[in-house]
């Protein structure tokens, strides 16, 4: 099973699994599944970093592919997809991941309940 992993999760993945649902953490860690980090979590977190909204001492990518997860690439289609989404959720790189999951049919898995407003398929629990 492909999956995508919501920017918090993949933190949280690397820092405090704890957070991550025992049903999450057995999806993720199946050896059946790709796990997949968007380059727009990468963006994120970069961004959140250079402003002083997040602390980052490590390279994302590189813990990421340590970690196992597969990168993703946001392409062209990914964006246009933003056009049909509805404005249920403000945040822009959400809903990019949220496009980028449609588009690609990959299930998203985050504990953000706003993304159930959409139609992504969603791993919560």
């Amino acid at each position: 099973m492909k999956l995508l992993l919501d920017t918090h999760i993949f933190l949280w993945a690397l820092s405090d699994p704890g957070k991550i649902t025992q049903p999450q953490r057995r999806v993720i860690e199946s050896t059946a599944s790709i796990v997949y980090v968007s380059a727009i979590s990468i963006a994120e977190i970069t961004i959140k970093a250079s402003i002083g909204k997040l602390t980052v001492n490590f390279d994302p990518v590189d813990e990421a592919e340590r970690a196992g997860f597969e990168m993703l690439d946001y392409s062209g289609r990914d964006a246009a997809a933003l056009q049909d989404l509805p404005f249920h959720h403000r945040d822009p790189f959400d809903r990019m991941l949220i496009a980028q999951s449609i588009q690609r049919r990959i299930p998203l898995i985050t504990n953000d309940p706003a993304f159930n407003r959409y139609a992504c398929r969603v791993v919560h629990s």
